[in-house]
């Protein structure tokens, strides 16, 4: 096969100094390289500053990078010396052996035999979560919806991983997401600055004030889990949840870990499950108020009732399709960072190790030449028997959403019950009145859409 190099990749022209800096958004950054994409095809490459961005485009190709992790490509030096810096170094941004003694302490903690031992206490937070709506709707009060969402998944997040029960559903202050909201868009800033990772904006200088609360937070979660296992010491031999088999590992000297691969891991949990699920069924609400015949087949589905037993989450495959198409459409990272660590060959590209890309993971799912109609909001095309040619062996081969191979994200399983959860909850008990707000997608290393909100009325 005959190869290029990378300075022989086509791009937009830059500036000295600066290189494309000054024609990204920050904000919209995946907008103007999907632009690109369109412009220059799957691979190009940009500057920002001193560094040179490989951009790729194309899904087989991202799928089979994906594929080759840890090894072959990994979370960039940036993105693992910020992480550690703001004190959750944990498997999300480790790479190498510490990526490798983690992980399948995270994967134990989020299979689906553990959620399902879980179902009960997410029963119990998605009640709370009703008759927080069931009040706004009572009151005419318009629900600021990502913030509520957050709650949802903060609550769940704890409870699972961290046997916390922090009831913020029930809070009238926003306790501990005051602070997690602050994190990610830090990093995405600090991620992307042309300036070196230790320079700090003017946006950045609360920041320390909101780390430190969180890490109090993380602290105390260990503590209490600690008081249990001391209390009943049969459960370092059945943990019964994300951090205590944390704790458990740890005192194991075998095992490697120490208290900061602790500590890092729970505000990792703690900030990931936030913001993507809470994101993505923000973007949900929003695309099946737009489009009434999906949002009356969906409800329809759920016939007027909450999910209260495990085995009826299976039984929504539209729910489940809703879920799929908005996250083909609206993913909440539609851009993965990696590095590559040898000398390699992408696609016909010779790559330097330490090579920095950007895969673009909407790109290929919107794509007419593997969807067609690819822009349109159609769940149907997920239902088994309805897929309509995409040029992959599977669908979701090209639309990644929870990525792919080893660093698969762990909490799937559970972002999908809950997804299923609030839906069949909404639809069961609600009609959506409205759904206000300019739903401009907003990057801050996950993607939102800006300042939804949400009117409901009691059925």
């Amino acid at each position: 096969m005959k190869t290029r190099s990378i300075d022989e990749l086509p791009g937009p022209r830059g500036l000295p100094v600066v290189g494309n800096l000054l024609q990204i958004d920050r904000d919209r950054m995946h907008v103007t390289a999907e632009r690109w994409s369109r412009t220059y095809g799957d691979y190009f490459r940009f500057r920002i500053g001193p560094r040179w961005i490989v951009a790729v485009a194309n899904p087989e190709t991202i799928a089979a990078m994906l594929r080759d992790r840890p090894d072959g490509f990994h979370r960039s030096q940036r993105l693992s010396a910020i992480a550690g810096d703001f004190g959750f170094n944990g498997v999300f941004s480790a790479n190498g052996d510490a990526w490798r003694r983690q992980r399948p302490m995270v994967m134990a903690g989020f299979d689906p035999g553990h959620i399902k031992t879980y179902f009960p206490a997410l029963v119990k937070v998605t009640g709370r979560f009703a008759g927080r709506w069931q009040r706004a709707a009572a009151a005419g009060e318009a629900i600021d919806l990502q913030a509520d969402l957050m709650r949802y998944t903060v609550d769940v997040t704890a409870g699972l991983a961290f046997g916390a029960d922090i009831n913020t559903l029930e809070s009238d202050q926003d306790v501990i997401q005051q602070h997690l909201d602050k994190v990610l868009p830090a990093l995405f800033r600090r991620l992307f600055s042309p300036f070196p990772p230790w320079f700090r904006s003017p946006k950045d200088w609360t920041l320390p004030g909101h780390l430190q609360a969180l890490q109090r937070a993380v602290q105390n979660f260990i503590a209490q889990a600690r008081a249990r296992i001391t209390a009943d010491p049969a459960l370092r031999e059945h943990p019964t949840n994300l951090i205590e088999a944390m704790i458990v590992a740890r005192d194991n000297p075998a095992s490697g870990l120490d208290d900061g691969d602790v500590a890092g891991n729970v505000l990792t949990m703690l900030l990931a499950g936030e913001d993507t699920t809470a994101n993505t069924l923000a973007w949900m609400i929003y695309l099946l108020h737009r489009h009434p015949e999906a949002l009356a087949r969906a409800r329809e589905e759920v016939g007027g009732r909450r999910i209260e037993k495990y085995e009826q989450a299976a039984a929504l495959p539209f729910i489940e399709a809703c879920i799929n198409e908005t996250m083909r459409l609206k993913p909440v990272a539609p851009i993965l960072m990696l590095q590559s660590t040898p000398d390699t060959v992408v696609a016909d590209i010779e790559t330097p190790a330490k090579t920095l890309f950007m895969c673009l993971m909407r790109a290929g799912a919107t794509d007419e030449r593997r969807f067609p109609d690819a822009h349109t909001f159609d769940p149907a095309r997920w239902l088994e028997g309805s897929m309509r040619g995409t040029s992959a062996s599977s669908p979701k081969r090209v639309a990644m959403p929870f990525g792919a191979g080893p660093r698969l994200c762990p909490g799937r399983y559970l972002a999908m019950l809950e997804m299923k959860m609030v839906m069949a909850m909404l639809l069961a008990e609600f009609e959506i009145e409205a759904v206000s707000g300019d739903a401009r997608e907003q990057l801050a290393f996950t993607m939102a859409p800006v300042g939804l909100k949400l009117r409901l009325r009691a059925r």
